[in-house]
């Protein structure tokens, strides 16, 4: 691997538009007080009550403390979780001109109640989703498009980041992935419910729980990950696909037929992988930005999703972690 100082500093100050469902994960804490006299469930007692960046706002946040200058893009709600988020990106000093607000919907949401006692290790007990159903609206997407118009002549990089909640619009996909290939500038896509409609998209990422969905079986062997893997970037006319493996690591494979597979950088304990895939975009596309070769980049973001397992929650990787890891990693 080149020198790492080299490496990191192709990464900084990038500018990148994120685009996605932009997710707040609000956790509530508490104690185990007593059992209710209402029901047999467990009464707690109120710590704490956090609002942490989810889904597509993970991944701006993950581009802001790794280095780049990052232009978020999105829709909220006129709500106390939306202002929540806003707090989060204003902290990292990101770009939010690009978010609208829509108040007929509230911002998405995923609450997590958290208990605990004295003598016991506090877990997660009930996960309230709470998110609109319905398209968003013909005026909101035309806010979108029109937002991203304005922010498109800054960037180097664009990213895709679709929970499924609507935000990623026919209109703004076909928009977005078209000027990405007239202005050959890098362009990567995660989706978790349906990455077959992002054919045309620069890369690719995918864990392989979701590329099985795709492929519609089981991937049980290496000979079905590299059919699926070669299926997925082919259906896609893409530069190349990103698949995270869990403890595997991840693969590469690239348009010509070349796939790469790179194992775990840290076998060290893992707490937690929510956000993880946030954290591999995020690198991946700084890097590809930079002008660092993809399996380059690749190897540079399957040790930043290593840093990101091994903290609770939905967190960030900033600069300074990833250059130690990347050094202990040589």
């Amino acid at each position: 691997m080149q020198k790492i100082m080299t490496l990191i500093q192709k990464m900084q100050n990038r500018r990148i538009l994120v685009i996605g469902d932009m997710v707040a994960d609000v956790y509530l804490n508490g104690r185990i007080g007593r059992i209710s006299r209402e029901a047999p469930v467990l009464i707690l007692d109120q710590i704490e009550e956090k609002i942490v960046a989810g889904g597509a706002a993970n991944v701006v946040s993950n581009v802001a403390t790794l280095g780049g200058e990052v232009y978020a893009v999105g829709v909220l709600g006129d709500d106390n979780n939306a202002e929540g988020l806003r707090k989060i990106l204003d902290y990292y000093e990101v770009h939010t001109e690009g978010l609208v607000t829509d108040k007929t919907r509230p911002t998405v949401s995923k609450t997590r109640i958290i208990a605990g006692g004295r003598a016991t290790v506090s877990q997660q007990i009930v996960r309230i989703d709470r998110e609109s159903r319905e398209p968003i609206s013909k005026k909101m997407e035309a806010e979108l498009i029109a937002k991203i118009d304005k922010i498109l002549p800054q960037v180097e990089g664009i990213v895709l980041s679709d929970y499924g909640s609507g935000t990623i619009t026919e209109g703004v996909k076909k928009w977005l992935i078209r000027y990405a290939g007239q202005h050959k500038i890098p362009s990567i896509v995660d989706s978790r419910y349906d990455i077959g409609r992002f054919d045309g998209i620069g890369y690719i990422k995918q864990n392989d729980t979701e590329l099985a969905n795709y492929v519609g079986h089981d991937i049980k062997d290496m000979a079905a990950l590299i059919d699926a893997g070669t299926n997925l970037l082919r259906r896609l006319n893409a530069n190349g696909a990103l698949i995270t493996r869990g403890e595997k690591g991840m693969s590469l494979f690239e348009r010509g037929g070349a796939v790469h597979h790179i194992p775990v950088s840290d076998k060290s304990e893992v707490f937690d992988v929510s956000g993880a895939g946030d954290t591999c975009v995020a690198a991946f596309i700084l890097a590809l930005t930079g002008g660092v070769n993809p399996v380059v980049a690749a190897r540079i973001s399957n040790v930043a999703a290593g840093i990101a397992v091994r903290k609770l929650g939905t967190s960030t990787v900033n600069f300074e972690e990833l250059r130690k890891a990347l050094e202990n990693s040589r």
